[in-house]
């Protein structure tokens, strides 16, 4: 009967040790995130399914991790901040410039839209004052591109172009479109006396631009034009205007380039007849104020 009891027992022990395994192998365990790349394993009580660093069940059942584990999260890092973004030249603007708001349209530079008008080639005795009239009936202050010889010629037109709140650009001497293969010192006599002719012509009035002959530009010449505080000046929208294609079709095209945010329009009022270019500008500068362009001054723009 000792013999029979003591089986028994024995048995009974295996058994009990048995399922104390099979339960701990069953029960599923949760992984508590610490936020330190280390993780506390707990046995699983509730019935609930909680996801991410919660252990299932409600509050009351949840067990919380023993205090040692416990350590403070690391701080998220923070993204760097993106490089700013950089404008292409040919759209770039002044926020500072004085622009007007144009025929029903609100002024103020820096706004969501502005244009930069561009006139070239004047000063002309017959085309410039015409040109200059639509721009005050709109309010419009606009960047004259000279040529040094007509400057030189013109200079009462030179002075009211600045009296009346405008910008001047150096459009070389002459007007040589064929200068980006000339000898460099042809292009820099082209640049630096242009500048000069102007300059002499409305002495005490800066010379902010340089526009290269039909964007004739090179390095050097770019180079000789910054060394004198004059900035590249080119365009993004050319109506041909100087082809004289009928004022509808400069309408036209200048309105087909409606998508782009920041033009910088060429326009001209020398080398021949304009009256096409003054009544384009006519239609031309209330459209752009009354789809709320402003208008306002290149900063800096390139070919």
């Amino acid at each position: 009967m000792a013999f029979t009891s003591t089986r028994t027992a024995r048995r009974t022990a295996r058994h009990t040790a048995r399922a104390a395994l099979a339960a701990a192998v069953l029960t599923p365990m949760v992984f508590l995130g610490t936020g330190t790349g280390t993780a506390t394993a707990l046995p699983a009580t509730g019935t609930g399914t909680g996801t991410g660093t919660d252990a299932p069940g409600t509050p009351a059942q949840r067990q919380a991790p023993p205090a040692a584990a416990k350590a403070p999260a690391a701080a998220k890092a923070q993204p760097a901040p993106a490089p700013p973004a950089s404008v292409p030249l040919t759209i770039a603007r002044s926020a500072a410039a004085p622009t007007g708001g144009g025929a029903g349209g609100a002024g103020g530079a820096g706004g969501a839209r502005d244009v930069a008008i561009t006139i070239d080639d004047g000063p002309d005795p017959v085309w410039t004052p015409q040109v200059l009239d639509v721009l005050k009936q709109n309010d419009v202050k606009a960047t004259f591109c000279m040529i040094g010889t007509n400057a030189q010629k013109y200079p009462d037109l030179v002075k009211d172009v600045v009296a009346a709140g405008h910008r001047l650009c150096d459009h070389s001497v002459s007007h040589d479109t064929t200068m980006d293969h000339k000898p460099v010192a042809f292009q820099q006599r082209e640049v630096l006396d242009g500048k000069a002719m102007i300059e002499r012509a409305a002495p005490g009035a800066t010379v902010d631009y340089y526009r290269a002959p039909g964007g004739a530009f090179t390095p050097d010449s770019r180079q000789v034009a910054a060394a004198q505080g004059m900035r590249p000046l080119g365009w993004s929208v050319d109506p041909k205007d100087w082809s004289r294609p009928g004022a509808a079709a400069i309408v036209s095209a200048v309105q087909q380039q409606e998508q782009q945010p920041h033009p910088t329009v060429l326009f001209h009022d020398g080398g021949g007849d304009r009256s096409q270019t003054v009544a384009a500008l006519r239609e031309v500068l209330p459209w752009y104020a009354q789809r709320g362009y402003s208008f306002t001054f290149p900063v800096r723009t390139a070919p």
